[in-house]
């Protein structure tokens, strides 16, 4: 029998590749948020993709904060990156860092490209600098300060750390070649003044490198062996080789680094941009980072996704090399498929009205039995309350049905899930004609919803007992854009669907939903998969919010 073939992917294949050639005698892989914001579905690719390499080679995998910019920095989403890549199933050990900690380190190493003759102090303002940059068919223009002396540098570098130029009078630029078809290789920017408090090394520093500098530096001194990031970061691939290289000889880093580059996960119709998730928070159109509307992965836990059914999306997502845009239905078929086996199935009447059996004794409760769940019989079964009174959903019922409509209409006989088989023999309706009470009969000898005699019904409709019901709000979310007209305008502003949230305030359940706590996840039956809001329950009250509708336009592809 021929062993089976495990397909790896190009990343897979140059690690192996490097492994083999001894270029590396181990794998040491690393995530590096930059703390201003909550992490989104994008970064759970990323972290899960890097994570996921280090186990599979034995390897270390850190996380490493690039707190490298404390005017959009803060504690809050430090805090909210550690909790959200703890919750998605990865252990960084004790390689927690942050990039603020080398900052020394850096610093040095800009003085050492300086002593080479690689690196500047500028004085073009901002502006200036992008129009001496160039353009992608236009070699730039070097600045007028690019030939200062070394001991000129040094010494406007060194004021500049000791505070005495103001924000924006002077930077440090790299010294490569204005004229290079790569724009990021024109004299890049590497240290600019900021007299900014940062929220761990307080006032200590007045300058503050760049991204792009300070990145491959910090890979670079932590023994990083494969820099995995998305396909924006490859036109920056020589930039980062070059500082590495640069000052390699001065800072002896235990390794070079090597970056490769994958496909950004996009998902569809969906708001992942900081700046615009901010804005949503600020203007009060959702309420905070964690509104189940958003795919952050804060708001996707709150909303009661499961860190497999993440970790299950991401691996159909795959590793590829172009970017594509994935349709939202299919992380929605991950967390479904999570829940079928896991989640109890349980009754709830979303929009209620009042049925009455007529010939059901009076003040009568007794108490049936259900499964939990009837796919998984691990989860055991429970006993349901019923009595003369329930509750069904409004839709169940119509006065006047059209063609093959088998729920309750008047004449019709339907079974009770769980319960007993009526008919609808008369209806209640307010000043308006809206049908506010039910009438029927139910034959005793149908207990458990089969008859004995053998007749057969085609309905079969949930329902919660009057009585025993307990009265929650229930939550049902839409996309929170509109995606007939996708996510932007041309001006920057979003589509946003007026109806992504409705709040069903007066819906009834089975009683023993009063006692779910925060992230409990249950099946509402024929309403989808319900999850006890986090943020809005309390003890005794729990706010349920939908997860996910039963219903999938997502299709698996074989194979998998």
């Amino acid at each position: 029998m021929e062993k089976e073939v495990v397909s790896r992917n190009f990343i897979e294949q140059y690690i192996d590749q490097d492994l083999k050639e001894g270029v590396y005698t181990g794998v040491c892989t690393r995530f590096p948020p930059e703390p201003n914001g909550y992490l989104h579905i994008g970064h759970a690719k990323s972290i899960l993709l890097n994570y996921g390499l280090a186990k599979e080679y034995g390897g270390q995998f850190n996380l490493r904060f690039d707190d490298t910019n404390p005017a959009k920095e803060e504690t809050e989403f430090v805090e909210s990156i550690q909790r959200d890549i703890e919750w998605l199933g990865v252990d960084w050990k004790e390689h927690l860092y942050f990039a603020s900690d080398y900052f020394e380190q850096m610093y040095q190493a800009a003085e050492a490209l300086i002593k080479k003759g690689k690196a500047y102090v500028c004085d073009l303002s901002a502006e200036e600098i992008r129009e001496y940059r160039g353009t992608l068919k236009e070699p730039g223009k070097e600045s007028p300060y690019r030939n200062r002396s070394v001991e000129e540098n040094l010494d406007l570098f060194r004021r500049m750390r000791a505070g005495e130029f103001e924000d924006g009078s002077r930077v440090l630029r790299a010294k490569i070649d204005m004229a290079s078809p790569n724009i990021n290789m024109r004299d890049p920017v590497i240290y600019r003044i900021a007299h900014l408090s940062h929220q761990r090394q307080g006032d200590a520093w007045c300058i503050y490198p760049m991204y792009d500098f300070a990145h491959p530096i910090e890979d670079a001194i932590e023994g990083i062996t494969h820099s995995i990031c998305t396909l924006e970061f490859e036109d920056h691939r020589p930039l980062y080789d070059w500082s590495i290289r640069e000052t390699a000889d001065d800072m002896h880093y235990p390794s070079t680094p090597r970056q490769i580059e994958f496909a950004k996960l996009y998902l569809t119709n969906v708001v992942t941009g900081k700046r615009y998730i901010k804005k949503l928070v600020a203007d009060g159109v959702v309420d905070g980072w964690d509104d189940p509307r958003l795919v952050t992965i804060a708001a996707l836990k709150r909303r009661g996704y499961t860190p497999e059914s993440i970790q299950r999306f991401v691996e159909l997502c795959g590793v590829a090399k172009a970017n594509s845009s994935v349709d939202y239905a299919q992380l929605e078929f991950c967390i479904r498929d999570d829940l079928k086996l896991k989640a109890p199935r349980m009754m709830a009447v979303l929009d209620p009205v009042k049925l009455v059996i007529d010939n059901y004794p009076d003040g009568q409760v007794e108490y049936l039995d259900a499964p939990n769940n009837k796919d998984n019989e691990a989860l055991g079964s429970r006993k349901i309350p019923f009595a003369k009174e329930l509750y069904i959903e409004r839709e169940d019922f119509m006065e006047n049905p059209p063609r093959k409509y088998f729920r309750m209409y008047p004449g019709n006989e339907v079974r009770l899930m769980y319960a007993y088989f009526v008919k609808c023999t008369d209806i209640e309706k307010d000043a308006d004609g809206n049908v506010t009470v039910i009438h029927c009969t139910y034959d005793p000898a149908s207990r458990g919803g089969e008859s004995p005699d053998g007749r057969k019904v085609k309905g079969t409709i949930h329902w919660v007992a009057a009585p025993t019901a307990f009265e929650a709000e229930c939550r049902l979310y839409e996309n929170l854009i509109d995606e007939e007209k996708g996510v932007y305008n041309e001006d920057g502003s979003m589509n946003l669907n007026p109806d992504s949230l409705k709040i069903m305030e007066h819906c009834y359940l089975e009683p023993a939903l009063a006692d779910a706590k925060a992230y409990d996840t249950y099946q509402f039956v024929r309403n989808g998969f319900f999850n006890a809001d986090a943020k809005l329950s309390e003890p005794g009250r729990p706010v349920f919010g939908r997860v996910v509708s039963l219903k999938s336009s997502f299709k698996l592809p074989k194979g998998n």
